[in-house]
């Protein structure tokens, strides 16, 4: 396994310190630089909306990393064998989608912090059925020393079971998804509603009381960053490649048009959801 330059994120987080990141969906050569430059602390790279296949993502993995910039995948759907891809491909950190039982945090748990152990043993473990000698605990500890659990927390019946979700041994992080959670709530897209806004204060309140970290993925405006960190956000994952270009480009285009005398096209073609 590749050495993480210290800190690791991990460690980061547990020391209770922000973190900053951002969506990347091109396997363009010259991203993972530039992300550098920026100072970014990781990459959250998304294999559920974003048709990256398993070579293109062990290869974004293994530059990031060895740039410092620590790699955040997102897998297709909860599944721990995939969740294991991901790691083998040189993840850091695993996102599965819309967590919303105990059973499912469990398995991701199994396969982030217990690797290379499956299998019935692994079950027994995580259901408390099996303790495991020293000697192999200290192993699995080092070799999952940096990995990161993550839930993502974006339907009605995650946020009533969240309790239950965040107590689960392992779990280190939650990232909130503001499009699903909207949907699920009735309240398509109103990031502005009141009871979309009551419900991601109650996840980052409850995250923050279990010493869990969390986070919420926004491809609009910075502002809305800066209000959910100062809830209690200490993950923030800003936008994408995508968003981020087609919006300086857009604001850079009409300045121009306008210095021309012109009058700017108005664009009312939506980005896409990651």
């Amino acid at each position: 396994m590749n050495p993480i330059p210290y800190p690791s994120l991990r460690q980061k987080l547990k020391a209770g310190r922000n973190v900053y990141g951002t969506c990347i969906t091109s396997t363009g050569p010259m991203w993972p630089d530039a992300l550098k430059q920026v100072g970014l602390d990781f990459v959250f790279l998304d294999t559920e909306h974003i048709p990256l296949g398993r070579p293109e993502l062990a290869r974004l993995c293994q530059i990031f990393k060895a740039l410092g910039v620590t790699p955040i995948v997102r897998i297709p759907k909860p599944d721990p064998f995939l969740a294991c891809v991901a790691i083998d491909g040189g993840a850091v950190g695993v996102v599965a989608p819309y967590l919303e039982s105990v059973d499912q945090v469990l398995d991701l748990v199994g396969a982030t912090k217990y690797r290379p152990l499956k299998g019935e043993r692994l079950a027994a473990c995580l259901k408390g059925g099996e303790i495991l000698s020293e000697e192999l605990r200290r192993y699995i500890d080092r070799y999952n020393a940096d990995h990161l659990c993550i839930a993502n927390i974006e339907s009605r019946p995650a946020l009533e079971r969240l309790d239950d979700l965040l107590a689960v041994d392992g779990l280190d992080a939650v990232f909130i998804g503001p499009h699903d959670l909207s949907v699920s709530l009735g309240l398509p897209e109103q990031y502005d509603h009141p009871e979309f806004e009551a419900a991601v204060r109650t996840i980052i309140r409850k995250c923050r009381e279990r010493n869990r970290a969390v986070g919420i993925h926004f491809s609009l405006e910075p502002e809305r960053q800066v209000r959910w960190m100062a809830e209690g956000a200490n993950i923030v994952v800003h936008s994408f490649d995508v968003a981020l270009f087609s919006q300086r480009l857009r604001h850079d285009i009409g300045l121009i048009k306008r210095a021309a005398g012109e009058v700017p096209a108005v664009d009312n073609g939506a980005l896409p959801v990651v």
